[in-house]
Parts: C-alpha cells; structure tokens; sequence
C-alpha cells in the first residue's frame, strides 16, 4: 500500500511503499511504476528487503537517471531507500 503525502503547496509529493513481502523482480517492478505515475523531483520511500532486493532496486533506479538520497537499514533486516525522480 502506497501512502502520499501532499500538503497542496508547489513542493513535489512524497510517497512511501512498503515492498518487504514482494521478491525479484517484482520488487523493481513494483518500484518502477510507482516512479513512473510521479511527478519529476517526486521523492519514493521505499521499505523493502536487504540483500537482492536492495542490489537490484537500487542498482536499477540509478540506471534509469533517479537519486537514491540515502539508505537506511533497520534491526528487522529491512532498508529504506530513499530516491528522488529524476527531472526529465
């Protein structure tokens, strides 16, 4: 479940998604279309799974031209990406 936060000013949305239960490559996936229905300089959250997912994921969007503006990992194994829609 995505949530989007807008507070109805001109600064680009924010949107969060949790994808720690999905696996390659629906992780990508998942992560993708959520990019691609974002406005540019659209900011994703994304909480998803350490080791192949996070490689892939991240990997992936930095090929498609979007910033990965940092990565956190929690206690539960998970990491939290977060990446900024590329302009363009």
């Amino acid at each position: 479940m995505a949530a989007v936060i807008d507070d109805g000013a001109s600064a680009p949305a924010i949107v969060e998604i949790d994808i720690t239960a999905d696996t390659c490559p629906l992780t990508f996936v998942r992560t993708r279309l959520m990019l691609d229905s974002m406005a540019e300089g659209g900011v994703l959250i994304v909480r998803l799974q350490s080791g192949e997912p996070h490689r892939n994921v991240g990997r992936s969007v930095r090929a498609l031209g979007h910033a990965v503006v940092s990565e956190v990992a929690h206690a539960d194994g998970s990491i939290v990406l977060i990446i900024r829609k590329k302009a363009g």
